[in-house]
């Protein structure tokens, strides 16, 4: 069997020390905040970068372009190793389509290399998802392509359930009028939202009040994880550890699993998001 690595972008929001240790090579997203530009997981903390965009601060964000993903996925090349990159959703950065341009060109330059480039349609801790099972199934002695084959067939089946604490930053995103924000922050309407299955963002509901919001993205997981055995469930938020955990015990008590991952959201996506985001990721029948 040959010898390959898994590899992702920054924009899968796992805690840096839990991708180090499984030797998970990360392929980084850029952000420019206060006129400085960091490396997405290697930059500011979660803490002093919300705190930025509390103040006011905006961050603007940067793809990988090809240059960046070749030689980073060069590196294993040289190594005599196969390459499997789960990629950050299409419908959401440019990032995916370089990592493709990378792949093709190196392909050509090492024809006796496997290079498998697949854009998962997620993103965040449902990239983490995949990972997760994707890094099971290699253990288990699975092939590169069985286990790109696994990816392929199940990412659809990554449910993301989102909900935004502050209307603003999707204004700013386009993701809604400036009208709906300024009249959904004065009523406390949360929107809620998910990953659709051209790999957006859809906001599909809205609920009035944090604590419904909550409830709800638990609940919407519950419906779509029948019938389906998880061995984890994973929760992101955006410097809003009690909200996190207190969706934690829902899943507990609803889901009746335990394995629970819990992380600030990314540095890139929390761009967008703003401070504030929870959202519960599960493997389940339809998004």
């Amino acid at each position: 069997m040959s010898n390959y690595v898994i590899t992702v972008n920054s924009t899968v929001d796992l805690p840096k020390e839990w991708v180090e240790e499984r030797h998970v090579p990360v392929i980084p997203l850029k952000y420019t905040i206060d006129g400085k530009t960091y490396e997405d997981m290697n930059g500011l903390s979660s803490k002093e970068f919300f705190r930025k965009l509390r103040e006011g601060k905006m961050a603007v964000t940067s793809q990988v372009n090809p240059e960046e993903a070749k030689k980073a996925l060069e590196t294993f090349l040289k190594e005599g190793k196969d390459v499997l990159h789960l990629g950050f959703s299409s419908a959401l950065s440019g990032t995916y389509n370089s990592m493709r341009i990378a792949g093709e060109e190196l392909k050509e330059e090492y024809p006796d290399r496997k290079i498998i480039i697949i854009d998962t349609l997620c993103a965040c801790l449902g990239e983490a998802i995949l990972l997760y099972y994707a890094l099971k199934l290699r253990e288990e002695g699975k092939t590169i392509d069985e286990v790109a084959e696994w990816v392929e067939a199940n990412k659809l089946h990554v449910c993301h359930n989102v909900t935004i604490d502050d209307l603003d930053h999707l204004q700013r995103g386009g993701r809604i009028s400036k009208t709906v924000a300024v009249l959904g922050g004065m009523v406390k309407i949360k929107p809620m939202i998910h990953m659709d299955d051209h790999g957006s963002l859809q906001v599909i509901g809205k609920e009035r009040g944090r604590k419904r919001s909550l409830n709800k993205i638990v609940d919407m997981a519950v419906e779509q994880a029948k019938g389906w055995e998880n061995d984890i469930i994973m929760i992101t938020h955006g410097d809003c550890i009690e909200d996190a955990e207190y969706v934690a015990e829902l899943v507990r008590e609803k889901m009746g699993i335990n394995n629970i991952l819990i992380n600030n959201i990314g540095t890139v996506i929390g761009s967008h998001t703003g401070p504030g985001v929870v959202a519960v990721f599960c493997m389940g029948n339809k998004r």
